[in-house]
């Protein structure tokens, strides 16, 4: 199995050495870890991966070879009684009986009775309108149907929860796929300002023949190497309705990647929050203050968001409306302090143009952003870098 593990590392663009499989073995063979499939995964992980772009990948062997041995890692799961998740049927209504259904409230008194109920409830419910479960009509649980609530595991059936608990794994992006069109990496192009900077180590011709001329003997200069002096922000929402945008996101991050050497990049979810992170595997323990990267990076950063901006409006607009955690400060204000201190900030939306209209936390977005939101097509692209163009430090 190990080495079928290697070919197929191989076969996926890792570097996988005879030297890394004996190193791999050796450690085996001394016991440095814990006899279990997670202690595995991380040992051979930090073996043959000395690229985070390649995390990805590795995951994917990982998964193919030793299918049904890995068992669940990452973020500890939420405080619900883990059976309770699990939907065991989807209660049909009428439209009669939905009509019948009314709205419980606005956001305080959805998430005030929530609070109450699991301090009532001491025991599984299923079906009814009242308690926290599955299958009914309560504003609580998941699986069921109420025109808005909020959803404990389970799976989105009607899209109207508006604030969402539960366990969520999300992947890295692949930072080394290719793209499926050169053309987006020219729409990158166009935000280029060149500069000479860092140390000479080009050879200066015209410099070194008008020395020559003039001194009478061979007098060589050197100069820095040209590069693309733009300093680029890049802000990736990750997880959830993002996921059938995979694919083109990874064609940009990668797009990204080799066009600018001064590149930083950071996930999020949903919305920005006081919070950000560079591996979503450890997004709960090594978490980058949002405060840290506006004063660490200058006004003369280019800022770009990739989301499709489709969420509850409540997790940009209020306090604590993010789905995964209490957030102190609303989505918003932290919007505003990023484009206040980058006036060069654009989002870039998946989901096609059209279909903006119909989502009001997209509107939302668009206006947080001073309406530059651009949609992730070439077309889109291309504007978008005219923009940031136009705002040259």
């Amino acid at each position: 199995m190990f080495f079928d593990f290697v070919d197929e590392l191989r076969a996926a663009g890792i570097p996988a050495s005879f030297k890394e499989h004996l190193t791999l073995l050796e450690a085996l063979d001394r016991e440095v870890i814990e006899r279990s499939p997670e202690a595995f995964y991380y040992l051979s992980r930090a073996t043959f991966v000395k690229d985070e772009g390649l995390l990805d990948r590795f995951d994917q062997v990982f998964s193919k070879v030793f299918k049904g041995v890995m068992s669940d890692y990452g973020q500890n799961p939420v405080d619900v009684p883990e059976d309770w998740l699990k939907a065991v049927a989807e209660k049909f209504l009428s439209p009669e009986e939905m009509e019948q259904i009314k709205s419980l409230g606005d956001w305080d008194e959805i998430m005030d009775t929530l609070k109450k109920r699991l301090e009532e409830q001491k025991e599984r419910h299923q079906g009814g309108n009242k308690w926290v479960g599955t299958g009914g009509t309560s504003p609580f649980g998941n699986s069921g149907y109420n025109p808005e609530g909020v959803r404990i595991g389970g799976e989105s059936r009607h899209k109207r929860a508006i604030k969402v608990w539960d366990k969520r794994e999300f992947k890295n992006l692949d930072n080394t796929k290719e793209l499926g069109t050169r053309n987006i990496k020219m729409a990158l192009r166009r935000l280029r300002r060149f500069a000479r900077e860092g140390a000479a180590d080009q050879l200066d011709i015209d410099a070194t023949i008008e020395g020559t001329a003039k001194q009478g003997w061979l007098d060589i200069h050197m100069r820095p190497e040209r590069r693309n002096a733009v300093k680029l922000l890049l802000f990736l929402d990750v997880g959830g309705s993002m996921d059938p945008f995979i694919k083109i996101t990874e064609e940009l991050f990668s797009a990204a990647t080799s066009e600018f050497k001064n590149l930083e990049f950071f996930y999020f979810h949903n919305c920005l929050y006081e919070g950000v992170w560079k591996d979503n595997r450890r997004r709960w323990q090594e978490r980058t203050k949002t405060w840290d990267v506006l004063h660490k990076y200058g006004h003369d950063y280019k800022v770009v968001f990739v989301g499709d901006a489709a969420m509850s409006p409540y997790e940009i607009t209020h306090p604590g409306g993010s789905v995964e955690h209490m957030n102190e400060e609303a989505g918003a204000t932290w919007m505003q302090r990023m484009t206040n201190t980058y006036p060069a900030t654009v989002w870039l939306n998946p989901v096609p143009e059209k279909q903006w209209s119909y989502s009001q936390s997209t509107r939302v977005m668009k206006q947080l952003v001073n309406d530059r939101m651009y949609p992730l097509t070439l077309d889109g692209l291309d504007d978008a870098m005219r923009e940031l163009s136009r705002k040259q430090a």
